[in-house]
């Protein structure tokens, strides 16, 4: 089904399936997709599912505007696979259900039952602890991530990309491509995954990402 990814400077902040008719995007909680930031008004925008994959995209009279592929949309407007829609620092990939699919049922009971485990907070486990990683450096200085998904990936595709996957003793971080090092506090990160500790700060190209361990 289609989807939605939205990033910050490179670093994903949300993935979402668009599975209702209409699915709204604003800053007030009662959106379906919520964006807790000021250049983000109330209700922003409003994306329509007709069919199987056929996605339109309307503004909601929102202060800022909504960009697609850099072009500020005066009105409703079918989205293409891969366009980019803009909407103040934030970038929203949308990708069509035939190049990336929901997760097969197996691999989400898999997370599922890794959560579980963790929820009890039993030895070898991170449950008891909530992790996220925070923006260091550019416009989104102060901006905190947190780590909700088995795998996330974060960085600026060919330029320098990581995933931290969440085990039962951690979450670990390792190198996925790009043409510049990522490094962990200084030392560069392989293929190999590394055991993220709190306060350990990544750097990718030009953004550094500080790694915190909070209680629940």
């Amino acid at each position: 089904m289609p989807q939605l990814i939205a990033s910050v400077e490179g670093v994903e902040v949300k993935h979402v399936y668009l599975e209702k008719d209409r699915t709204t995007l604003g800053r007030k909680p009662h959106n379906d997709i919520v964006f807790n930031n000021m250049v983000v008004s109330g209700e922003h925008c409003a994306f329509e599912l007709k069919g199987i994959a056929d996605v339109y995209i309307e503004d909601l009279a929102s202060t800022n505007g909504t960009y697609i592929n850099g072009q500020m949309i005066k009105s409703r407007q079918k989205l293409k696979d891969r366009d980019i829609i803009a909407i103040g620092n934030f970038r929203i990939e949308f990708l069509t259900a035939s190049v990336h699919e929901k997760p097969a049922a197996h691999e989400e009971t898999s997370a599922m039952s890794l959560s579980s485990l963790d929820a009890l907070g039993l030895p070898g486990t991170s449950g008891q602890l909530r992790a996220s990683l925070k923006i260091l450096s550019g416009a989104s200085e102060g901006l905190e991530v947190p780590l909700v998904k088995a795998v996330t990936t974060f960085g600026q595709p060919g330029v320098a990309v990581v995933s931290i996957s969440h085990r039962r003793d951690g979450y670990y971080v390792a190198h996925m491509g790009g043409s510049q090092a990522s490094t962990l506090n200084g030392k560069t990160v392989g293929a190999g995954a590394v055991l993220l500790a709190d306060h350990d700060v990544l750097e990718l190209a030009d953004m550094a990402l500080e790694f915190w361990l909070k209680p629940k």
